[in-house]
């Protein structure tokens, strides 16, 4: 039973790699061969590296999806204290932190094309520093608690507490002036801007596909990952318990 179980889930985590593979590769093709000229306001054909945008907000909102669930699961945990919501806190929340990084480099890549700088001490760009700093913190308290217990139980009230973290880099930009362009949405003394054109619509969206894919199949790689290192720390310690 346990068998077929596992064998299902590696199915599903297989199903999920090869759709994520299929739709990354498309997403690719219609950045580079399907978007027309995108021009700005005035009507200048922006640089080729405004292309980067379609892989770093698809990115930044698939972290913060993770980080979602890491609150999620920590608010169940401390609800039911079942291992499964502290395995999906963790899961999710180390897969954030590589997004939550990720947004970092790409955004900083735009950054020294738009700006002629890689980093500005902008609100959208500071409140993005200081989520991933959090999950970082978080990941690393993990690692520095051994009992089980206390490790799951201090993470979840971290991943409750750190989640106000998220809508702050969020709505950062609509609460405070910033450099950054809000590509959908009114701005509250920002720079405006935004994304208009099925094609570019479009391509987003298959972009934002592609990474929700990805991210799935991360979870469920790394959700079986923990289960099986669960199974295997208990099946150590009570042989152990057993020579005494």
């Amino acid at each position: 039973m346990h068998v077929n179980k596992m064998a299902a889930n590696s199915r599903k985590t297989g199903g999920l790699a090869a759709a994520a593979a299929g739709v990354m590769l498309l997403a690719v093709y219609m950045i580079f061969f399907y978007l027309p000229l995108i021009r700005d306001e005035s009507g200048e054909v922006l640089s080729g590296s405004f292309k980067i945008f379609f892989f770093h907000m698809p990115i930044a909102i698939i972290s913060y999806l993770a980080f979602v669930i890491v609150f999620a699961a920590s608010v169940f945990y401390l609800r039911e204290k079942a291992l499964k919501w502290d395995i999906y806190a963790r899961s999710a929340a180390e897969i954030g932190a590589l997004f939550a990084f990720l947004v970092l480099a790409t955004g900083s890549i735009w950054a020294k094309d738009a700006w002629g700088w890689y980093w500005i001490w902008d609100i959208r760009l500071t409140t993005s520093l200081v989520l991933f700093l959090v999950y970082l913190a978080y990941l690393m308290l993990r690692k520095s608690l051994e009992e089980p217990e206390k490790r799951a139980r201090l993470a979840a009230v971290f991943g409750v507490v750190g989640f106000v973290s998220v809508p702050l880099s969020f709505f950062s930009i609509r609460l405070w002036r910033s450099a950054h362009p809000l590509m959908f949405g009114g701005n509250t003394g920002g720079s405006g801007g935004g994304l208009e054109g099925t094609a570019l619509q479009l391509t987003l969206f298959v972009n934002f596909a592609a990474y929700l894919l990805l991210f799935l199949a991360l979870f469920s790689l790394k959700v079986d990952n923990e289960r099986m290192q669960e199974e295997l720390d208990e099946k150590r310690y009570g042989e152990f318990e057993g020579r005494i």
